[in-house]
């Protein structure tokens, strides 16, 4: 797998709903359940669902009661992979931030699809290719999302049959080009 492929690879397993906010709030929170609730304001079921996710993907232990030998310390601690995408999930956080247009990441594909067009990928087919597991519905929505809040823009180019580019507007090119870097430093 070369560089390109493993910052991808990356940006997709930081994307969904709860996993970025999960690795940030963790530092925070002394890794304990119920200070992780109230601060995320998600349901228990939710939480420990994406906590067991996490603990399977090797980026967290959970600690028993026995081996915290403590009531007030650490239920969940980062392992070394998950100190590696805490500094990974803060790039995301900053290129959102920077970029200006709320949590691109909640969106399943979302960074991925920014980071694909930023290493030239701007046909569809190339795009999707690139992306290994995304189908054609949801690059089309998140394409579409993207272009119609100005994050990406759709040329039409004509040769050798008409098809459509995508290029990520100059405004989003600095802060994703960013995290691209980011990303590259960390894998």
């Amino acid at each position: 797998m070369n560089k390109e492929q493993r910052i991808l690879q990356l940006g997709r397993e930081l994307t969904g709903q709860w996993t970025l906010p999960i690795l940030l709030a963790l530092e925070g929170n002394g890794g304990r359940f119920t200070p992780l609730q109230n601060k995320l304001n998600i349901a228990p079921s939710r939480l420990s669902a994406n906590l067991k996710k996490m603990e399977e993907d090797g980026l967290l232990l959970h600690l028993s009661p026995g081996d915290r030998r403590h009531p007030l310390l650490p239920e969940y601690v980062l392992t070394e992979k998950g100190r590696l995408y805490r500094e990974a999930a803060r790039a995301v956080e900053l290129s959102e931030r920077r970029i200006g247009k709320g949590r691109l990441s909640d969106k399943v594909w979302g960074i991925p699809i920014l980071l694909s067009l930023n290493f030239n990928h701007t046909r569809f087919q190339e795009i999707r290719q690139s992306l290994d597991g995304i189908t054609p519905r949801i690059l089309s929505m998140r394409l579409q999302e993207f272009h119609k809040d100005g994050l990406v823009c759709k040329q039409i180019w004509g040769e050798p049959r008409p098809s459509f580019l995508y290029l990520l507007e100059k405004k989003v090119q600095p802060p994703v080009r960013q995290l691209s870097m980011d990303l590259a430093s960390l894998v």
